[in-house]
């Protein structure tokens, strides 16, 4: 059979997207599935979709478009037909989506018509009604029956009466539709979220980590999961916290966390897609909701292999968390409550590695394929009450012709044009507990004698050519393997490329890049100093950021109190100068230099020796303060670097390199302190800002 989903936008990157692509993509396996996109923003999805489903688009807001609406004067005219807390919201309803929407309803061959949000849903029951008998009308709620505004409420209330079914994520808000909407003969049914699991290598539970994600929104209540982290960091400071988002409270939990003292303890992430390689490095999850529509990041999490601490808010998490099983619920809008269910799973090794396996094992549930399957027997069922029951089979029962699934389809289609193929390699990148990368890379074309991987340096063009080794079996995947110590990459980026034995060249696309070994890792031993991190570019191709110094000095924590900077270091690549040679010889005592980027005296700090390879220095804010008068700059800057006291190398700098983080700059930030803040340069390298000239 057809079946259309109605998007308010594919291109975009939300939950109701993603899970709408998860379950399109399961359905495509036997069925014409086609989403349709009210709006159009860019050329292609941000989010991974099967091929077999066809995107429609009906309003094409790109202004490079030939064929743009980005002008059409009736994107300024108001609907009379959607509400205005849904037409003036986040998205946009106007007269031209009355307009095309209508167009599309009224000329449609779908058997199945989805609407999953409100606006949509008004449509499919007004505009679709004539045509209702031709196909069935489902609507979806994403959200909560609670949730929306009076007036958008009534509205849809009488829009979800006029369809064949409404399906909500929750069996609780399926219940609470019904209460709400008594006589009424449209079917009201509980179907969660499809969520895939992605054949990443899970977590191993052993990461002293904790991961959240999502909208840095109220809902969210990541203020009570910052105030419950306190206590968490207060007993075990080597456990930290990250924050996968953004959003409108992002300004606010930056502003927390430092009053708070834990910059050092829990990083605001940004975005970060796919997620999956985030949730991996984890070995809990915390989500902390004041409610959830369905609890899509829970079931991520376990996919993984991370139990998840959720607070018992209504709906979804409640449904999807065995409790005690493969997860903990504790009270909602507690964070002490919270600090205890993360502390119980923190410090019993046995219990948090057993939940973690069970949850992986429960999130299978909520395969699409299954969720595809309860959707088919809905359709089913509302077909036979109509008496069309031999319309609305897979389409293997029907008149259509079966669709072969994605893998066969792929590997037919390479096996027929061997030599042939256009060349469009796409690789998963891993990396393992000693800094070594794996590459798994498939795609058509990628066969033949001769394949390689190449690595390419972004700003010189230097390269370096690594074979391809063939599947062990038909259908598998190329792979090659990059080891740290042995391949040496000079420091900058560098960009991947397969090159086929027919001079062929093209860049890496890339999956996933899994960096959860990289959280262990250490460099290779003595010198020089080495490390990559991989990661997937914007535009979605694999790419590496290679570090390489003859000596480094990784600052692993960085501590601005009241009266200055201390940071604690653990040395790579040489040693400090004994105290006993020192005594002998008369030599230089190990110490740290910040050196100004202008004009003055540097500051200067001695080293305190922790044992070996690890130290400590400190600089306090009177020392900034008074070389500050030296500094000509408005915005002084001082660049951090250590003098071994060894002659060899005479300074290196201090910098956080080691991990699976990209960008420290980003990431890794510190609060302004009497007028002085530490941060991490772009080389993610320290460096202290200094007060700022009075104007």
């Amino acid at each position: 059979m057809k079946i259309s989903f109605l998007l308010h936008n594919v291109y975009g990157i939300g939950g109701t997207i993603r899970s709408t692509f998860n379950l399109a993509g399961a359905l495509a396996e036997h069925h014409d599935v086609e989403i349709v996109s009210l709006m159009r923003t860019q050329e292609a999805p941000s989010l991974p979709l099967h091929p077999a489903v066809r995107i429609v688009p009906l309003i094409d807001l790109r202004k490079s478009s030939r064929v743009s609406d980005a002008d059409n004067p009736l994107l300024k005219q108001i609907t009379p037909r959607i509400p205005a807390a849904e037409a003036n919201g986040t998205v946009n309803f106007n007269a031209l989506t009355d307009e095309r929407i209508a167009g599309y309803l009224d000329s449609t061959d779908a058997d199945v018509v989805i609407a999953t949000r409100p606006g949509l849903l008004i449509y499919l029951a007004e505009l679709g009604r004539d045509a209702g008998r031709r196909f069935l009308r489902i609507g979806q709620e994403h959200r909560l029956y609670e949730t929306h505004k009076p007036a958008l409420r009534a509205a849809c209330d009488a829009a979800i009466a006029r369809l064949d079914a409404h399906t909500t994520v929750s069996e609780a808000d399926a219940a609470t539709h019904r209460a709400k909407l008594p006589g009424i003969s449209t079917r009201l049914v509980g179907l969660p979220n499809g969520v895939p699991a992605t054949g990443i290598e899970p977590s191993d539970g052993n990461a002293k980590l904790v991961v959240a994600a999502g909208r840095l929104i109220p809902v969210k209540r990541y203020d009570l999961l910052v105030t419950a982290w306190a206590t968490v960091a207060a007993r075990h400071p080597e456990w930290k916290l990250r924050l996968y988002g953004r959003g409108p409270q992002q300004a606010a939990l930056r502003t927390q966390i430092d009053e708070l003292g834990l910059a050092d303890h829990i990083t605001l992430m940004g975005p970060h897609s796919p997620i999956e390689t985030e949730w991996a490095k984890g070995s809990i999850a915390a989500v902390t909701s004041r409610e959830e529509s369905f609890g899509m990041t829970i079931v991520e999490a376990m996919h993984c292999g991370v139990p998840v601490v959720a607070t018992d808010c209504p709906h979804g998490p409640g449904e999807i968390i065995s409790n005690g099983e493969d997860g903990l619920l504790v009270q909602s809008g507690d964070a002490d409550a919270i600090a205890k269910g993360l502390l119980t799973l923190i410090e019993d090794d046995d219990r948090r590695h057993a939940m973690g396996r069970a949850a992986k094992v429960a999130a299978q549930r909520y395969a699409p394929e299954r969720i595809a399957a309860a959707y088919e027997k809905l359709i089913g069922e509302l077909q036979a009450a109509r008496g069309q029951s031999a319309t609305v089979r897979r389409s293997h029962d029907s008149a259509r012709a079966p669709r072969k699934p994605l893998a066969a389809t792929l590997k037919a289609t390479v096996k027929g044009l061997m030599g042939k193929a256009p060349l469009r390699p796409v690789a998963t990148c891993r990396a393992d507990g000693h800094g070594n990368l794996t590459l798994a890379v498939s795609g058509p074309g990628v066969q033949g004698q001769g394949l390689a991987l190449t690595l390419t340096e972004r700003a010189k063009g230097n390269h370096h050519r690594v074979p391809l080794t063939a599947p062990a079996t038909a259908g598998g995947a190329w792979t090659a393997t990059l080891d740290l110590a042995a391949l040496r990459l000079t420091e900058d980026r560098w960009d991947l490329h397969v090159v086929r034995g027919d001079g062929t060249r093209r860049r890496l696309s890339c999956s996933y890049a899994e960096g959860r070994g990289l959280l262990t890792a250490q460099p290779p031993a003595g010198t020089p100093f080495t490390w990559w991190v991989p990661y997937t570019t914007v535009d979605g191709y694999l790419a590496l950021r290679a570090w390489y110094r003859d000596a480094h000095a990784e600052a692993e924590s960085v501590h601005a109190d009241a009266t200055g900077v201390t940071v604690t270091c653990t040395l790579y690549g040489t040693t400090l100068a004994d105290p006993a040679d020192l005594a002998r010889t008369g030599g230089n005592a190990p110490s740290v230099i910040a050196k100004p980027r202008t004009t003055g005296d540097p500051l200067t700090s001695p080293v305190t020796v922790l044992g070996p390879g690890r130290f400590r220095f400190t600089f306090s804010y009177a020392q900034v303060h008074a070389a500050r008068a030296d500094q000509e700059a408005a915005d002084p800057v001082w660049d951090v670097s250590l003098r071994p006291g060894t002659g060899a190398p005479a300074t290196l700098r201090v910098g956080r390199i080691l991990g699976d983080v990209l960008d420290r700059n980003k990431t890794d930030l510190y609060p302004l302190v009497d007028g002085v803040r530490p941060y991490f340069t772009k080389a993610n390298n320290l460096a202290l800002t200094g007060p700022k000239r009075s104007r």
